[in-house]
């Protein structure tokens, strides 16, 4: 019975691990100054790749991934000249050896 037991524990702690490991997360504050950060990265990336002039006006939803380092994804609202456009974004982000790389732009279709 013990062993059950046990095993069902350990089982429940590969689960939760899993989850923690691996797993998006919500970002709770998008307000965060690091989480903006990791949206303005994004979008000089793309205007420099792209020769593009487009400006953050906000994130309005963001998820994270633990992996080797962090993955950040974000949907956020840019301007465009005059008109206002919704990106999603992901960002890989490994702060303590200065390293961050955009690795996917893509447009959101219609308004987020």
């Amino acid at each position: 019975m013990r062993f059950v037991i046990l095993a069902a524990a350990a089982a429940a702690a590969v689960l939760l691990l899993q989850a923690l490991v691996g797993g998006w997360r919500p970002i709770k504050n998008l307000s965060d100054p690091y989480v903006r950060g990791i949206a303005e990265f994004a979008i000089k990336a793309h205007n420099d790749e792209a020769n593009t002039g487009l400006v953050l006006v906000k994130v309005m939803k963001g998820e994270t991934q633990v992996v080797s380092g962090a993955n950040y994804r974000l949907v956020v609202e840019v301007k465009d000249g005059a008109d206002t456009k919704s990106f999603e974004v992901v960002v890989w982000d490994k702060p303590w050896e200065h390293s961050r790389r955009l690795t996917s732009f893509t447009a959101v279709p219609g308004k987020a």
